[in-house]
């Protein structure tokens, strides 16, 4: 069976997400903004916590670490490259490595480029990928510490995911994101119409993520840096993919 996904609004724009084995009865969280959101949500579905997996070391990610463990005696899992500035772990981790919830097994990717030690988590039985704050809902995270090569190749690797694949990302930024790409691609039907998806959903008060990977990989600016289209409406038809993607995250810094 596949594992069940509870998307759990943290702080003023952050998402946590419990993944749940029903026939196991496991739970894990993926990152922790805060704690009380999460452990209400356990105390309403009757779950127990036994695992926190982290994608990288943000406070606005870790910073309730600490009391979520200490409310529900949760094993911490978290990148061996950043283990000197997350919270003590109890399981380094690197690219390759598996971890389990309940009988779901799921692989570690390692996603540099919004920070060095940045790391995602795919389950394949379950279409799921945690992307943290590397492949976004419609956009992708600043390079506070990597490269813009270093983050394109980290989006090829996601982008090579089954197109099926949840990307559950770690911030409601899909609006912002939508409207600067628009101003590449504005006359994309599948981009139209996702602006206006988005919109109504933040209109209703409804999250936008998780999302689509299909659906990133059709209207999302900084997957597409290697279509002829982008490259036209950007001026750069000569240029490598990577410098493009490079442009394109130059702009929507300053957009």
């Amino acid at each position: 069976m596949p594992l069940e996904l509870v998307t759990v609004p943290c702080l003023s724009d952050n998402y946590a997400f419990l993944v749940h084995d029903a026939a196991t009865g496991e739970t894990s969280v993926v990152d922790v903004p805060e704690a009380g959101p999460i452990l209400k949500a356990l105390e309403e579905r009757g779950w127990r916590l036994s695992q926190i997996l982290l994608t990288h070391h943000h406070s606005d990610h870790v910073a309730g670490v600490e009391e979520l463990r200490a409310a529900t005696g949760a094993r911490v899992a978290g990148a061996a490259a950043d283990a000197h500035r997350l919270p003590p772990l109890d399981l380094e981790l690197a690219e390759g490595c598996r971890v389990q919830v309940g009988a779901s097994e799921g692989r570690v990717i390692e996603v540099p480029g919004h920070t060095v030690g940045h790391i995602a988590f795919h389950f394949p039985d379950s279409a799921l990928a945690f992307t943290g704050d590397s492949l976004m809902a419609m956009g992708c995270g600043r390079l506070f510490e990597g490269t813009a090569e270093a983050m394109w190749q980290s989006l090829r690797k996601l982008s090579a995911l089954p197109p099926e694949t949840l990307i559950c990302s770690g911030h409601e930024y899909a609006a912002s994101n939508a409207r600067f790409a628009a101003t590449l691609e504005p006359d994309s039907p599948m981009l139209i119409f996702r602006v206006g998806s988005i919109a109504a959903a933040r209109k209703e008060g409804r999250p936008t993520v998780p999302s689509h990977l299909s659906d990133e990989l059709a209207t999302n600016p900084f997957l597409r840096a290697g279509e002829a289209g982008v490259k036209a409406a950007l001026g750069m038809m000569d240029a490598g993919d990577a410098e493009v993607f490079a442009e394109i995250r130059r702009r929507k810094d300053k957009f």
